[in-house]
């Protein structure tokens, strides 16, 4: 076994100015978006193939040394922070297009590269990428979280949209997994097993990803509603009438509020409904008409359509910046962002139930959710520097994560588990946790890939 000095010495010799030590850098990828403690990597490598992921991955297993992947850096739940130092391979140079095959509506790219510059490039063939998270995420990173987002109900996640990856495993073994064929049936759906490990069994270095037609019209509106109940209703009766919606996102009073102090809008105080519908023109007009007819009858009040490009664009924007909306209403606050999935049935149960004890909290908590698949999200925004309130937030996402659990559903649709969901896992899961941590120790029996997230022991 070598040294960790004799393992940088090789990791300096095969990337140069490309392995980074520097206090800066190593803080840099030592933060997450959520409030977490510093804690940084030894160093930092910037690979430009997969050849050298191979190589840094075997130079590090030789010295015993974490490995950490790192994409965009806009996860919520300490995914890529390094609670036991080591080496975070930073996938920002790993960022082409490497091929779009029109024709199969098929891209593969590397993991680097970002949603939008994604959507950038595929401009030009009449396709896109429909996976929108709201952060402008690398799409490895959207890979290994499972990412979701405000088109899932319409696209699906991440698991219906990656069709195989190229894959470094812990030994630097270079594996391939899946087709480029819409199906398969030949043996274990390793692609499905490495969507969602976050990083703990292997590095993603390349994606071939199922693309979509632009659709020929897209029609965005906004509706209010008197209270919670009606609005989760409408989403229920919505999707039970097999009306196929692109968006539909679920804002609170309190997120509602946020809203206008950041963008100027005129909402008003009450809980409010997003729509978006895609399709050809007759299409969506029939889509629009039939769900305002089924809104109208939980009370919806107000739509506000967006035809626009530029006021769709504007409508999107605010709900993706709900974070930074909700920092900038309550200054000297500190975040605490959580999320919970249950099945339709359960949603304006587990909506309302979380709003009340919000409510009752004193905390400012603006609510909001990919409601057309039973996932919402909290914004908990505890003082700074009060460790009461930081305790009472933390108590609330608990709360959250076991009234899901009891409503039959999961403590995250969309974030995923890194470090900071992990005390859930057990009970969501039982013993089927521990065989997970089998297929880890099988293909990681040293444990150094992302240690200390998602798994027992891990």
């Amino acid at each position: 076994m070598t040294t960790a000095d004799e393992a940088f010495a090789a990791l300096d010799a095969l990337l140069g100015a490309r392995l980074n030590r520097s206090q800066s850098d190593r803080e840099l990828h030592g933060r997450s978006e959520a409030d977490w403690p510093l804690m940084p990597p030894d160093a930092v490598a910037y690979p430009e193939t997969t050849a050298e992921v191979s190589q840094i991955v075997q130079i590090c297993a030789a010295a015993g040394l974490p490995i950490i992947g790192w994409g965009a850096g806009t996860s919520l739940e300490g995914h890529a922070i390094a609670p036991r130092g080591g080496v975070t391979v930073d996938f920002s140079r790993m960022n082409r297009v490497i091929e779009i095959a029109a024709e199969d509506m098929l891209v593969t790219v590397q993991p680097g590269i970002t949603r939008e510059a994604l959507n950038t490039e595929l401009r030009a063939t009449g396709l896109f990428f429909p996976v929108d998270p709201g952060a402008n995420a690398s799409i490895g990173g959207m890979a290994s979280t499972r990412a979701s987002g405000t088109t899932a109900v319409r696209y699906g996640t991440m698991r219906a949209n990656v069709l195989g990856l190229e894959v470094v495993l812990a030994d630097g073994r270079i594996i391939r997994t899946g087709t480029r064929a819409p199906k398969s049936s030949t043996g274990y759906d390793l692609t499905a097993l490495f969507v969602g490990a976050e990083g703990t069994l292997g590095l993603i270095t390349e994606l071939t990803l199922k693309l979509h037609g632009q659709p020929e019209a897209i029609r965005s509106a906004v509706c209010a509603f008197d209270d919670m109940s009606g609005a989760v209703n409408a989403v229920i009766a919505t999707i039970q009438s097999g009306i196929p919606m692109a968006r539909i996102e679920f804002v609170d009073a309190a997120g509602a509020a946020v809203f206008n102090a950041m963008s100027g809008t005129e909402w008003p105080d009450l809980p409010h409904l997003m729509i978006e519908f895609h399709g050809s023109e007759q299409g969506v007009a029939e889509q629009t008409e039939r769900f305002a007819e089924i809104a109208t009858d939980f009370g919806a009040q107000g739509f506000r359509w967006a035809e626009k490009p530029e006021d769709r664009t504007a409508l999107w924007a605010m709900r993706h910046n709900t974070y930074r909306a909700g920092m900038q209403a309550h200054p000297g606050r500190d975040p605490l962002t959580t999320d919970i999935c249950v099945p339709i049935s359960r949603l304006a149960e587990a909506v309302e139930e979380t709003a009340a004890e919000i409510a009752a909290s004193g905390i400012p908590g603006p609510m909001v959710g990919h409601v057309g698949d039973g996932n919402f999200h909290a914004l908990l925004l505890p003082t700074s520097g009060d460790a009461a309130e930081h305790e009472k937030a933390a108590q609330l996402a608990a709360n959250m994560a076991k009234r899901a659990l009891r409503l039959g559903g999961t403590v995250s649709g969309e974030h995923g588990i890194g470090m900071g969901k992990l005390k859930y896992m057990d009970q969501e899961h039982g013993p089927a946790w521990g065989v997970m941590g089998e297929i880890k120790k099988a293909l990681d029996p040293d444990g150094l890939m992302n240690p200390g997230k998602l798994l027992p022991g891990n």
